[in-house]
């Protein structure tokens, strides 16, 4: 329950059901009670302070009015009629007042507050973790630079990025649609051949690639000419995980090999595109002779590394004034994102954010509750 099946093929198998699943155990964890907000700790401590001071003050009262004007029984009503004015009986009617008054600014800046009491705490608030895609960014990603390993720009890779984005079933990403919106690639490469989707090799987030499998028959051969039938697996998914299937790189059509000197320069020019704020996917493909087969993870192996596709998701114009105002306030802002290191750093430095240190995923899996809140604070 809760999840969405965009790609590939399963059989399912029911385990739990109702209460026992986990939307059940979110819906009994809504209906206990909830944590106390900044403002019930405030009110219980002001609670308790007053307590404590009438504590003090009636009994302190009762035995000095008695022992002065040796009448008990007045100086009894005496002490009960300063417990009850030192007893804030509209506290409770203007602590709402002033929580309603406060949703009341916050409904005018388009903010819907469900919970008065949240309002204090989000006056409280001293560190704030937002997401970038979408928050700090447009979330409108668009596709910039398509290049060869050598970092010149490349046609070809662009091509086979589209041939991707195109044929494959799963539900399409901001990224396949930025590379769907070059129309003119489908035109020129259904002009020159016929493609039909012969099998797909879905997304998942541990290979971080996806592959599709094309048949190419050449537009000027007749349909049943078997010979001039090929299959082409494309891959394409991050960086590191494309350049592990391949065992060469094409460069100005030329095949030559990964060596340590040519990963290098894969490095570097990975890089200086993430250093640029785009966000980079590699396009590899392997081409052989048509014939039946059904294609699996097995089969991205001994690829030939095209190049990338660059991305860019622009930040939004209103991001850095608000983060400035989030800072005069003595709030500082965290960052949480599931995006290449130096693309954040970039991003950071566009809205003026400043960058004092990047914590990555194993080193947050390493650290325990307590280090982990020292961290974020």
């Amino acid at each position: 329950m809760g999840s969405h099946v965009v790609s590939g093929t399963a059989h399912g198998v029911v385990l739990r059901t109702g209460a026992a699943t986990f939307f059940g155990h979110i819906a009994d964890e809504t209906t206990r009670q909830r944590k106390k907000t900044a403002f019930d700790l405030g009110l219980e401590r002001f609670t308790g302070l007053m307590i404590r001071f009438m504590a003090v003050m009636v009994p302190a009262v009762f035995i000095i009015n008695g022992m002065v004007k040796g009448d008990w029984f007045e100086a009894a009503l005496f002490a009960i009629a300063v417990a009850v004015g030192l007893t804030p009986e509209m506290l409770p009617m203007l602590a709402t007042i002033n929580l309603a008054k406060g949703a009341l600014a916050m409904s005018r800046r388009k903010v819907i507050v469900k919970r008065l009491t949240a309002v204090q705490n989000m006056g409280a608030m001293d560190v704030l973790c937002t997401d970038k895609t979408g928050t700090l960014t447009q979330d409108s990603v668009i596709l910039e630079r398509h290049v060869d390993v050598t970092g010149q720009t490349d046609p070809l890779v662009l091509e086979y990025a589209y041939l991707n984005s195109h044929y494959q079933s799963g539900l399409r990403n901001l990224l396949d649609v930025a590379v769907l919106q070059h129309v003119e690639v489908h035109e020129r490469l259904h002009d020159a051949d016929t493609y039909t989707r012969v099998d797909e090799i879905p997304f998942d987030f541990e290979r971080r690639r996806m592959s599709v499998v094309l048949e190419r028959v050449p537009a000027a051969k007749h349909a049943a000419d078997d010979s001039e039938r090929s299959h082409i697996l494309i891959c394409k998914g991050a960086v590191e995980e494309v350049i592990a299937c391949c065992r060469v790189a094409r460069v100005s059509g030329t095949e030559v090999p990964l060596d340590d000197a040519r990963r290098q320069q894969i490095d570097s020019v990975v890089a200086q595109l993430n250093n640029d704020g785009f966000r980079v996917i590699a396009v590899a493909i392997r081409e052989e002779p048509a014939a039946p087969h059904e294609y699996s993870v097995a089969d991205e192996t001994g690829l030939t590394l095209l190049g990338y596709v660059a991305f860019l998701d622009p930040p939004k114009e209103s991001a850095g004034p608000a983060i400035a105002a989030l800072r005069e306030s003595g709030v500082t802002v965290k960052i949480l994102t599931g995006d290449n290191e130096r693309v954040t750093r970039k991003i950071c430095r566009d809205v003026g954010l400043p960058v004092e240190r990047i914590v990555l995923g194993p080193e947050t899996d390493a650290l325990d509750d307590p280090a982990l809140a020292k961290l974020a604070g």
